[in-house]
């Protein structure tokens, strides 16, 4: 069986039995001519490849997702002015869905959801419209000569998955225009809206009390069980029953689950059940507690109304050890079926299967995840061993190598060099996410951390697809969410990544450090000064001590205007982080902005709050400075002495003459390639995503009578005499 990602695009004659009925040779007639004299040549031009035709309608299939769109407009376009001797009522008009998706090839057809989304999003289209899917717009935007309205997350009949949707607008003023809001209503339309509120505010008075029959979905968040082991060093066991969980409800399709690292800030704090509820957005909530004592488990669990305190449901459950994963399958059914919830035979097998039949595995895996959830660099190192234990183990354990993968790109992304340099760092995690997607291909969390990766090497297109693969796999997954955030926004497309990081936090009320820093870059690019504020604070307070995390706030500030506030922001970095804070660490940590312009802005911002462009606020005198020859005269074939800010601790470079070389510290040892750039001295090693650091050399003139240079790049500022 053949399967492959391609654009497909679905159209359907609107009325069609209508028309035959009213007139039949006149219709087949005119749609003859339709097809002849405009949609046979359109597919022509645009390479695509008819599968089918239908007596009102045809698919159609395209390699370029953008030569699809541009098919249609074509069609849609030309259309508009036939007919015109026409009456309306007799008109020919095509509705148009287009959709970029997975398909299942047999002989010369194609099968699949992403053949039966195009035609669910044909049926969705207007008259002489065309609806397209977010696949298909992530890589049509700005490339077709059309606009585009979206219309939000829609439920497509026998789709499982919310699929987002988008309106082509045809208009040649609109090309290239994404509206997310409606049109500004008419005189009529206002005032019609102004008599439907008054009805709607009095209606709501009569039915208010009638709340609970309007659908809603249900939503539940699991608190951490308790440990009642009286051993702090089972946490890590007890944590692993409330993850599991999570994961086990999180797969059924009619429940809305809360992400763990929200769930996880009420750990050993008291819990008022209906303040959780109303600050996570969720109804319900599940307690329990967990103890294993030698070869015994015991966990008790319930499910509360969060705000009235009922029980719906409560249960303890004695088990050998071995039988913790039949442990956990009762219990999620028993939750499920206490929500009233159907499970279909596709979820019922996914609950059932255990990750691993090896125990040992499972509980080296338990341990990596409590060590890799801190996020500390003390305890990354000790994850990374874990996993491998765990995956020694079970080679076939794809949630472990999924996890690895996850845990890998976190070290990669903080630039932990001294926990794994960034190149062993981007290879394992590569390779670990690629192992777990070949053990099971529905996982969405490798294909986030792959799209991560994709957008940070510069593969756009390739990154945004790979994103939107995690979300069709877990679209209430909040780290699949995050991961098309960070690609779209380092691709360009802010709008696009503001909806997935409003879509992520109904999931997770309380993301991550690194999440809410992308979030406030998304809505700073956005001018959204409010949300970028509120999202750099969350972003700073939540790891008090990573610098990383501290001078962003100083973006919200300039944006609206309040410069002194971005100045002390930025004092206060520079104090407590001197090494980290720098325009120059900016520069190459955010390298990879697809557009310059956005990079700019954020160093601009910065700049203007006064932060430096080196690192301890280091600023040579640009009378100074050294050209590139000058630089390579008195660095290659050299040997470098000297001392690092800001301790002044002795240092040392050895520079061949083919540029291989090697810098020693108090703190530092690495091996790594120098070359000069321009004016500019640049070291490339395996840190740094593998990007050349680049800086200037400085002639220095203190003390008097000595001959020194000075070099400053992102991380470093070294202060040094050349010897052969």
């Amino acid at each position: 069986m053949e399967r492959r990602l391609t654009a497909i695009v679905d159209s359907d004659v609107v009325g069609y039995s209508r028309l035959m009925g009213e007139d039949e040779g006149g219709t087949l007639a005119r749609l003859k001519a339709c097809r002849r004299e405009v949609v046979d040549p359109a597919i022509e031009e645009f390479h695509g490849r008819i599968i089918k035709l239908m007596g009102d309608g045809a698919l159609v299939e395209f390699a370029s997702i953008v030569d699809a769109v541009q098919c249609a407009a074509a069609i849609q376009r030309k259309m508009a002015g036939r007919d015109q001797g026409v009456s309306e009522t007799r008109r020919i008009q095509f509705r148009i869905g287009v959709n970029l998706g997975d398909i299942i090839v047999e002989g010369d057809d194609i099968y699949g959801d992403g053949v039966n989304i195009a035609a669910r999003l044909q049926g969705l289209a207007q008259p002489g419209g065309i609806c397209i899917s977010g696949t298909a717009f992530d890589h049509a935007v700005h490339k077709a000569d059309v606009g585009f309205s979206a219309l939000g997350e829609q439920h497509l009949k026998n789709i499982a998955d919310p699929v987002r949707v988008y309106r082509v607008l045809l208009d040649p003023s609109q090309a290239g225009k994404v509206v997310t809001a409606g049109r500004r209503p008419g005189r009529r339309a206002m005032i019609l809206a102004t008599v439907a509120a008054l009805l709607i505010t009095a209606v709501a008075i009569v039915f208010t009390w009638q709340g609970a029959f309007a659908p809603q979905r249900l939503s539940v968040a699991v608190l951490p069980f308790i440990n009642l082991s009286g051993d702090p060093d089972q946490d890590y066991f007890t944590d692993g029953i409330t993850d599991n969980l999570i994961t086990d409800l999180a797969k059924l399709s009619d429940l809305d689950v809360i992400a763990r690292n929200s769930v996880f800030a009420y750990k050993g704090k008291a819990r008022v059940l209906p303040e959780i509820g109303r600050d996570l957005g969720v109804r319900f909530v599940i307690e329990g507690s967990a103890q294993r004592t030698g070869e015994k488990i015991r966990v008790n669990a319930q499910l509360i109304d969060a705000a009235s305190g009922d029980h719906l449901w409560a249960n303890r459950f004695d088990r050998a050890a071995g039988s913790v994963f039949t442990l956990q399958d009762e219990m999620s059914r028993q939750i499920a079926e206490a929500l009233g919830l159907q499970l279909t035979q596709s979820e019922t097998e996914q609950l059932a299967r255990p990750p691993t039949a090896n125990l040992e595995a499972y509980d080296y895996y338990l341990r990596a995840e409590q060590a890799a959830r801190t996020g500390r660099r003390s305890r990354m190192l000790e994850a990374l061993a874990l996993f491998d234990k765990a995956e020694a183990l079970d080679p076939g354990f794809a949630d472990a190598f999924a996890a690895d993968a996850r845990a890998t790109a976190y070290v990669w992304r903080s630039a932990y060099d001294d926990v794994l340099q960034s190149a062993l760092a981007r290879k394992r995690a590569y390779d670990k996410a690629s192992r777990a997607l070949a053990l099971d291909p529905d996982l969405s969390s490798p294909y986030a951390v792959l799209a991560v990766m994709q957008v940070v090497d510069r593969r756009y297109e390739q990154a945004i697809a790979t994103a939107q693969q995690a979300v069709s796999l877990g679209s209430a997954d909040a780290e699949a969410q995050m991961a098309v955030a960070y690609v779209q926004l380092f691709a360009g497309n802010h709008a696009e990544a503001a909806v997935a990081v409003e879509t992520a936090l109904r999931y997770d009320p309380n993301l991550s450090a690194v999440d809410r820093l992308t979030a406030g870059l998304v809505f700073y690019l956005l001018r959204d000064n409010t949300k970028a504020f509120d999202n750099f604070e969350r972003a700073r307070d939540g790891s008090p001590g990573n610098g990383d995390f501290a001078t962003p706030l100083a973006l919200a500030y300039v944006g609206a205007g309040r410069i002194d506030d971005a100045r002390a922001v930025v004092a206060d970095g520079l104090r407590l982080f001197p090494r980290s804070d720098c325009l120059a660490g900016w520069r190459l940590s955010f390298g990879h902005f697809r557009n310059e312009r956005d990079l700019a802005s954020i160093l601009d911002a910065l700049r203007e709050a006064g932060l430096p462009e080196w690192p301890f606020g280091f600023k040579g005198d640009e009378r100074d400075r050294l050209n590139g020859d000058e630089i390579a005269s008195i660095v290659v074939g050299k040997l470098l002495r000297g001392k690092t800010e800001p301790s002044g601790s002795p240092a040392l470079m050895q520079i061949e003459p083919d540029g291989k070389a090697a810098f020693r510290s108090m703190t530092q040892m690495m091996t790594e390639r120098v070359f000069v750039k321009r004016d500019m001295l640049c070291e490339q090693s395996e840190n740094a995503f593998g990007q050349a650091d680049c800086g200037p050399v400085y002639r220095r003139t203190e003390p008097p009578g000595e001959t020194g240079y000075t070099y400053a790049n992102s991380s470093k500022v070294f202060h040094f005499s050349p010897t052969e």
